[in-house]
């Protein structure tokens, strides 16, 4: 039987059609709003990933921030000022304060995020304020120091310059101080017999006889002079007794003394005599002359047997 002679199957037939319409229909709402709240919830998941990876851009910025600062924290006693180290001590709590918060909750608010951003954003115009003072101050200091170090230079140069001038004063004291010094000339030691004539045995000698010239010296001061004769033998004992006589802040012994008037004048033929009374080796025997506190000569001479 044709299906479109039966009204009741027709009927059926367009029933279960409908049936399978609303049930496509149904299929495609429900297909429809959950890929809607897969979209939102995709949408809602990469937001929040962008503002955690927001926070966490701002938390790096944040501690290379505070690194910056340490840099020149220790500085901060240049500063006749220090609001502006409150000023940032201030901003940085706050700056704290919010990325705990933000750290705390689970969905993040992207006004907290720009909450976080502005006060990081103030933290920086701080720091920026802060290291051109210290910057500043620095270039100043530097400046102080340069000066510093030029006025150093020019003292060292000053004092060089004065010690060179005493040196030079102390030196030429020194020459005025030698050219007032009795000169020694035609120095001779020699042994003499009992009848006053030369005995070159030293072992045979009687008396050893000291004798030189006093050059002329204008520069020296007239009056009275007494020689002071120092004889030391081979063995290095000094020979004789003539008392002790100022020398260099102390006192030496002598073998013998001799008291000349000098006048400015040469003095020839000066002689000092020193009675041998003990037994005399051949050897190198030593003969030095003082007067007016100044070692006048030193020789070494030669006496044989």
């Amino acid at each position: 039987m044709d299906i479109k002679n039966d009204p009741k199957k027709l009927y059926t037939g367009m029933i279960a059609l409908a049936v399978l319409l609303v049930i496509a229909i149904l299929a495609i709402i429900f297909t429809t709003t959950s890929m809607s709240r897969k979209v939102q919830q995709a949408t809602l998941q990469n937001e929040q990933l962008q503002l955690e990876n927001e926070q966490l851009q701002l938390s790096n910025e944040y501690q290379t921030l505070n690194s910056e600062f340490a840099q020149y924290e220790d500085r901060a006693v240049l500063l006749a000022n220090d609001s502006l180290v409150a000023k940032y001590a201030a901003a940085k709590t706050k700056v704290e304060k919010l990325l705990q918060e933000l750290k705390s909750e689970k969905r993040k608010s992207a006004a907290q995020i720009k909450r976080l951003q502005d006060e990081i954003g103030t933290l920086k115009g701080i720091l920026r304020h802060y290291v051109a003072q210290i910057d500043s101050l620095g270039r100043e200091n530097a400046s102080l120091r340069s000066e510093n170090a030029e006025i150093k230079q020019r003292n060292q140069q000053l004092s060089t310059r004065v010690a060179s001038e005493t040196r030079k004063n102390e030196e030429l004291s020194e020459r005025m101080v030698l050219a007032e010094k009795l000169n020694i000339t035609g120095l001779r030691l020699v042994g003499l017999k009992k009848n006053g004539k030369v005995e070159k045995n030293i072992t045979k000698a009687k008396q050893l006889e000291v004798q030189f010239t006093i050059p002329q010296n204008n520069s020296t001061p007239v009056g009275e002079k007494v020689i002071y004769l120092r004889i030391t033998s081979p063995e290095g004992q000094l020979l004789g007794n003539g008392g002790n006589f100022p020398f260099e802040n102390g006192s030496l012994q002598s073998t013998a003394r001799k008291t000349i008037e000098y006048a400015g004048e040469e003095i020839s033929g000066i002689t000092i005599y020193w009675d041998i009374n003990t037994a005399l080796n051949p050897g190198d025997y030593t003969v030095e002359l003082f007067a007016d506190n100044y070692r006048l000569a030193s020789r070494k001479f030669t006496m044989k047997k």
